[in-house]
């Protein structure tokens, strides 16, 4: 099934610890993603679903596999932990795909590890169906994220606040390294760790640094650029993350860890979902500023590599924690211009975007919908559905004004203009209401609305009338008020 070449695991043996899955009493497959299997180059046999569902679960190990479970620490809501790891994932190995890319297969709650802190292993089937429709969902959306290959119901129960159906998760990832992997070994002051980590990393995920003058260095600035670019794509959807942990951010720059994540109904800069998050560091507008601290541990962990002088080693890491901030908002820039139909860049468009934002946050406005709508004010349609988004609408009435006056400096004829605007303005997202819909019911055995719903998030660009459901903000009663971790 698998045509495994395993680099991690021919890391030292400190790197991770050997583990192999826990088999489960009653492996049964739920959902399999044959367009990724298709992508990775895997042969499954679906005339033998059983046969399936036991190698997904782990029950059956594949040949070639060599099951680990990386050691990692991390900064978890500010605090530092040195020691995390893969507690309920086990990394059965990695396929090189069609297009020549290396990525990892993963189990997520395929048992107990050395780094599971008394904890199970195991997950539940409500966060493995949630991070499959979201991994996908992101996918679709043309945002850099793990991917989902299947979810396999265990026949099992796991014990949180109460008894739930266990599964498990099998997600492809670039790969599983994390800016809390370094973190590992910078904590036990493992420089020669750094330095095997950093090269396995260049070569792995930015081979051209390989012979740059400071690679080191470069490699600090690659992630931190592609972070950057990843979380201004966040917010051109409205997406928060929710546990922007050190752990949960990679080297590779895709998006990883769909656990309280959630994207936003009605604009508020300050949203927040996570039930654990308190205090609002993870909220929409807080992610950049995250996104660099986080960098700037990374930093932290390479200055031994980025120069034997220490002083000069945080001068130049310094720079390039100021290159993440000028990159962010000229990416975040980039993004918003496109969406309100800007096909060339002006001086003041900064400010333009922040005048819609505050008045879809005055006014209440769905974010999904407001700049979907606009696609149809640019194509000539009528102001009157766009402004019946907002319970205000003086001051979106008078932003009207000021963004056709802007769009008067361009070229582009309205069509053109409007078709360019839906190509980076979703119709649908998962909201977070049809999220917990589908699995409320998925709870119950009835799957049919996790799989419409992975339906219409396929081509979210697009309008379609079978799918109109999805593109309704929640009715008050629909509303959800909070996400939770999978843990």
């Amino acid at each position: 099934m698998f045509q495994f070449d395993n680099s991690y695991a021919r890391l030292p043996d400190h790197f991770y610890a050997s583990v192999y899955p826990e088999p489960v009493e009653g492996p049964v497959l739920l959902k399999f993603n044959e367009a990724l299997a298709e992508e990775l180059g895997i042969g499954a046999d679906l005339s033998d679903p059983a046969r399936l569902a036991a190698i997904l679960a782990g029950n059956v190990v594949p040949q070639g596999a060599t099951p680990l479970a990386m050691a990692y620490a991390g900064h978890q809501f500010g605090s530092f932990v040195p020691q995390l790891g893969d507690g309920r994932a086990i990394l059965l190995g990695e396929v090189v795909d069609r297009s020549g890319t290396r990525r990892d297969i993963q189990l997520k709650g395929a048992g107990p590890t050395p780094f599971s802190r008394r904890g199970d292993g195991r997950a539940a089937l409500g966060p493995v169906l949630r991070e499959y429709i979201l991994s996908e969902a992101m996918h679709a959306l043309g945002i850099r994220a793990t991917r989902a290959l299947a979810a396999v119901a265990t026949g099992e129960q796991v014990y949180r606040e109460t008894p739930q159906p266990g599964a498990v998760f099998v997600r492809v990832a670039a790969s599983h390294v994390r800016i809390g992997t370094f973190q590992y070994f910078a904590a036990r002051q493992d420089v020669e760790g750094l330095r095997i980590l950093a090269d396995y990393v260049i070569d792995r995920h930015y081979p051209e640094l390989k012979e740059r003058e400071r690679p080191y260095l470069d490699l600090l600035r690659a992630v931190a650029f592609a972070q950057a670019d990843l979380v201004a794509r966040w917010l051109g959807v409205g997406f928060i993350h929710g546990v922007m942990n050190t752990d949960n951010m990679t080297l590779s720059g895709e998006t990883i860890d769909f656990g309280p994540c959630a994207f936003l109904d009605e604009y508020d800069q300050m949203k927040v979902f996570s039930s654990i998050d308190q205090g609002g560091r993870y909220a929409y507008r807080n992610q950049p500023g995250i996104a660099q601290w986080n960098i700037a541990r990374l930093a932290e962990c390479l200055l031994p590599l980025i120069d034997d002088d220490q002083d000069k080693a945080v001068l130049s890491a310094n720079h390039v924690l100021s290159e993440f901030g000028e990159r962010f908002q000229t990416q975040w820039l980039a993004v918003f211009r496109r969406k309100l139909g800007f096909l060339e860049e002006e001086e003041g468009d900064g400010d333009l975007v922040q005048g819609l934002l505050s008045a879809m946050q005055e006014g209440e406005a769905d974010f999904t919908r407001t700049f979907r709508q606009l696609c149809h004010v640019a194509g000539g349609e009528s102001d009157e559905l766009f402004l019946s988004l907002f319970k205000d609408p003086s001051g979106a009435s008078g932003w009207l004004s000021r963004w056709r006056t802007r769009l008067e400096q361009e070229k582009a004829l309205p069509q053109e203009r409007a078709s360019a605007m839906r190509a980076v303005n979703p119709a649908i997202i998962p909201r977070n209401h049809k999220v917990e819909e589908a699995l409320a019911a998925a709870n119950y055995g009835d799957l049919s609305f996790f799989e419409r719903l992975l339906q219409a998030l396929e081509k979210p660009y697009e309008d379609h009338v079978e799918f109109a459901d999805y593109a309704v903000p929640p009715k008050p009663e629909e509303r959800v008020l909070q996400t939770f971790c999978g843990t």
